[in-house]
């Protein structure tokens, strides 16, 4: 049967077709499934780490990290997770959307025109919860580089601070390969007075990066339902969301330490 998920009624109708019963109600079938805590219609999808030691050994100075980015930052060492969020569309609907009223959520047509898209550069201030973002219309090196340039470094002046302890994930925007030379020859160049360090996050462990965390409330809080006449409009409300954030920012609580994941992985490096 090409079926990945099973429902109580297709279970019933199979049965009969194998000639296993004469009849049977699908209630019956969802009793006996209840019974045994059986779910067929339900799925969950995880991924392994194929090498734990290699994991570790990169996940290990960015839990440290999370664990004394208050400390570092008082030293003068800033904790700051980059990333981006790509292809921010702006849609309009097709008919206004109708308010919320009493026993009635807000209503949203499914029916949209596209008014063009912009990607979300941030980053987000572990010590505190402050997050710092830009925009742009496209997603390359030279994007990310503007924003490490015109809102990462003059943030880390106005904190006084003398190194940022950047944490980022594997994309090609962040051009693992060319970054951190990138990094040490313009801050030399153009007299950051602020120094690089760069920790690369382990490949498939978006569950490690706190931005992922607060990138998930942006979509919760304001991009669902989509409805923006334009990019710059949207601009504007995405600068705004930031803004009225950090005015009540707080650091994420981050619970996993490294001896948790060395007892998950059975891996100890000491």
């Amino acid at each position: 049967m090409p079926l990945a998920r099973w429902s109580g009624a297709e279970i019933a109708q199979r049965l009969q077709q194998l000639h296993l019963v004469d009849h049977i109600a699908a209630s019956t079938v969802s009793r006996w499934l209840a019974a045994e805590r059986l779910r067929p219609w339900r799925y969950h999808s995880w991924q392994h780490i194929h090498d734990p030691v290699s994991f570790l050994e990169r996940a290990r100075p960015i839990l440290h990290l999370y664990a004394c980015a208050q400390a570092l930052l008082a030293e003068g060492c800033w904790v700051v997770c980059a990333d981006e969020k790509t292809s921010i569309q702006a849609r309009t609907a097709l008919e206004p959307p109708e308010p919320a009223s009493p026993g009635h959520p807000l209503r949203q047509s499914p029916r949209y025109r596209r008014q063009g898209a912009l990607h979300l550069f941030v980053g987000l201030s572990v010590a505190d919860g402050l997050v710092y973002g830009r925009c742009a219309a496209r997603k390359r090196f030279v994007d990310f580089q503007a924003f490490v340039r015109d809102v990462l470094v003059p943030a880390a002046r106005q904190r006084k601070v003398q190194t940022i302890r950047l944490i980022l994930d594997n994309g090609t925007t962040h051009a693992p390969k060319r970054l951190q030379a990138w990094l040490a020859a313009t801050a030399q160049a153009e007299d950051w007075r602020v120094t690089f360090e760069v920790y690369w996050l382990p490949p498939n462990a978006s569950w490690l990066d706190q931005m992922e965390i607060w990138l998930s409330i942006l979509q919760r809080k304001l991009l669902q339902p989509n409805h923006f006449p334009d990019t710059s409009r949207l601009k504007e409300t995405l600068l705004s969301f930031i803004a009225a954030s950090n005015q009540r920012a707080k650091p994420i609580k981050w619970s996993s330490t490294v001896e948790q994941l060395e007892r998950k992985l059975g891996v100890n490096l000491r």
